[in-house]
């Protein structure tokens, strides 16, 4: 049996989102599933986190899959990840959305499976 190859990558380290946001792209067409992995380090007031899974043909035009991650941050979740799979999303990846009502510093990782 073989190892399938396999890719994480730091997307975002203590990034800033505050307002709309969208994570550096990841050119992921080798892969055949993904996991986007979010964690808020730290947060000002309690920020509402709605984020979606976007796919882009050449890295720079972008289009919402369908899958997204929503959570609100609190004392009790910070550091705690969260998490949203894809499949079947062509060349490229990246996470865009908005934070309301506050402001967090995330941490993205996203692991690729061939």
């Amino acid at each position: 049996m073989n190892m399938r190859p396999s890719h994480t990558a730091v997307v975002e380290r203590n990034q800033l989102w505050e307002g709309d946001f969208a994570t550096e792209p990841s050119e992921a067409g080798w892969s055949h599933e993904a996991i986007f992995f979010v964690q808020i380090l730290r947060a000002e007031k309690i920020p509402i986190v709605n984020a979606r899974v976007q796919i882009s043909p050449d890295g720079i035009h972008w289009c919402d899959e369908g899958s997204s991650l929503n959570f609100v941050v609190q004392q009790h979740t910070l550091d705690k990840p969260s998490f949203v799979r894809v499949s079947h999303y062509g060349g490229w990846l990246r996470l865009a959305g908005t934070v309301k009502d506050g402001r967090g510093w995330a941490l993205v990782h996203l692991a690729l499976k061939a």
